[in-house]
């Protein structure tokens, strides 16, 4: 057995947001995002880097409903097959099941279970979307790094990434990456005061 320091794997957030903060719509719309080439060669090195998708209800369903079919495989079929491929887990209280392949449900004992998952070997966990859950994580300490990907438009109205938080966040800005499409990538990692 080898000493030293093991190496924990961390919980990120990937999300695109708005210029003014929001990352959906008020009506859950995300026909803003600016997708192309770039960012969906940054989103397959992205999914190769994780061994687990963490996800809330709302973005489970609409994830679900979207990369097992013929369309996602047909338009996106790398990152069909990521998404299809790699372990999920569901964070939920109102859920009673869940069908999509490689996918679990947690109830309960959010915290416990993500500090466990920490301590096993593997890569990195990545939470997508699920506005309720990047709060609740963050609130509670479980969020290693944030990648935010602002996307060069206000929406004006829409659902905040962080709604809910009640206490600050301090963060520290790790990195940057400009993408020929205007979208600016964000790394922070929580900054411990």
């Amino acid at each position: 057995m080898l000493e030293g320091k093991t190496h924990m794997r961390k919980v990120f957030v990937f999300n695109m947001v708005t210029l003014d903060g929001y990352f959906e719509g008020p009506n859950r719309e995300i026909d803003w995002h600016n997708v192309d080439a770039e960012f969906n060669e940054y989103a397959v090195d992205m999914l190769n880097s994780v061994d687990t998708l963490l996800f809330g209800r709302v973005t489970y369903e609409l994830m679900a409903g979207y990369w097992p079919t013929q369309d996602a495989i047909k338009n996106d079929p790398i990152v069909a097959e990521r998404m299809n491929n790699l372990p999920k887990i569901v964070f939920s209280k109102t859920l009673d099941k869940v069908a999509w392949s490689n996918t679990r449900l947690v109830k309960d004992n959010i915290e416990e279970e993500i500090e466990k998952m920490k301590k096993r070997p593997g890569k990195d966990m990545a939470i997508l979307g699920s506005g309720s859950i990047v709060s609740l994580f963050a609130q509670r300490g479980l969020v290693d790094e944030y990648r935010l990907m602002v996307n060069p438009v206000v929406l004006g109205q829409g659902n905040p990434l962080f709604k809910g938080i009640g206490d600050r966040i301090y963060l520290k800005l790790l990195g940057t990456r400009t993408f020929r499409s205007g979208n600016v990538l964000l790394y922070y990692g929580p900054e411990i005061k």
